[in-house]
C-alpha cells in the first residue's frame, strides 16, 4: 500500500496568501560557531502551507485546532479528480463518485501551482453552493490542492463560514501532484497548539 506524502514542505520564500506572515527561520546556536549545540528559532502565520482550518478561524467562540478530533482527521477518503475545471460547484460533486464519504479531497489545476512561490489570483476554488452540498452530505473534512479553498477575496468568505458552521473541517495546501484519485486513506494531522486558529499539517495519502 503505497503512501504519497501530500505536504508543502515549509521553506523561506514559499507561496504566501497575500498578507500572511512568512516563514522564518534563525539560527540562535550552531556547532560550527563554537555552539552547544544546533539550535533554531522560527516564525510562521498559523495557515502557512498545508494547514488546517477549524472553527476558531472564523468564529470567535468556535473550537480551536488542538480541539479538532482524530477520528475526523484520520480515516477512509477520496480523492477527486477535478483538474478542467475553474472551480467545483454543486453540481461537479453531485456528478463525482465522491458517494457517502465523509473525508474528500479535491485535485485541480492547482496542484502545480501550489509549489510556485508567487500567489495567483486565479486559483480553482469551492462554490458556496458547492459547500453546502458538502454540509448536506454529512462531509467531515474537505481538502484543496491550493492555500485558500475559497475564491479569492469573496466577501464576507461565505465557503469557510458555511463549511465551519456546518461541522466540516478544511484542509488546504495539499499537495496533490501526485497522488491518484479515487479512494484512498486520509492521515491529517495539525500541529496541537492550544486556541490556534489553524496550524500547519502533516497529511498522508495512502492507497490500495
Amino acid at each position: 500500500m503505497p503512501f504519497y506524502d501530500a505536504t508543502v514542505t515549509i521553506h523561506q520564500g514559499m507561496l504566501l496568501y497575500p498578507g500572511d506572515p512568512p516563514f522564518k527561520l534563525q539560527s540562535l546556536y550552531r556547532l560550527d560557531k563554537g555552539g552547544p549545540f544546533n539550535l533554531c528559532e522560527m516564525s510562521m502565520g498559523t495557515h502557512i502551507g498545508t494547514h488546517v482550518d477549524p472553527p476558531a478561524h472564523y468564529f470567535d467562540n468556535g473550537p480551536g485546532v488542538d480541539q479538532i478530533s482524530l477520528e475526523v482527521m484520520v480515516g477512509p477518503g477520496i480523492v477527486l479528480d477535478m483538474r478542467g475545471r475553474p472551480y467545483v460547484d454543486r453540481q461537479a460533486l453531485a456528478q463525482s463518485p465522491m458517494g457517502d464519504h465523509r473525508r474528500v479531497l479535491l485535485k485541480t489545476d492547482n496542484s502545480p501551482r501550489l509549489m510556485q512561490s508567487e500567489f495567483v489570483t486565479d486559483y480553482a476554488y469551492l462554490t458556496e453552493d458547492g459547500a453546502a452540498f458538502l454540509v448536506d452530505r454529512g462531509v467531515q473534512l474537505i481538502g484543496i490542492d491550493y492555500i485558500s479553498i475559497e475564491r479569492f477575496q469573496a466577501p464576507g468568505a461565505p465557503v469557510h463560514r458555511t463549511l465551519l458552521d456546518g461541522g466540516v473541517l478544511i484542509l488546504e495546501g495539499v499537495n496533490l501532484v501526485e497522488a491518484p484519485t479515487g479512494p484512498c486513506k486520509i492521515y491529517c494531522l495539525p500541529l496541537k497548539i492550544k486556541d490556534a486558529d489553524g496550524a500547519p499539517a502533516r497529511v498522508l495519502i495512502e492507497t490500495d
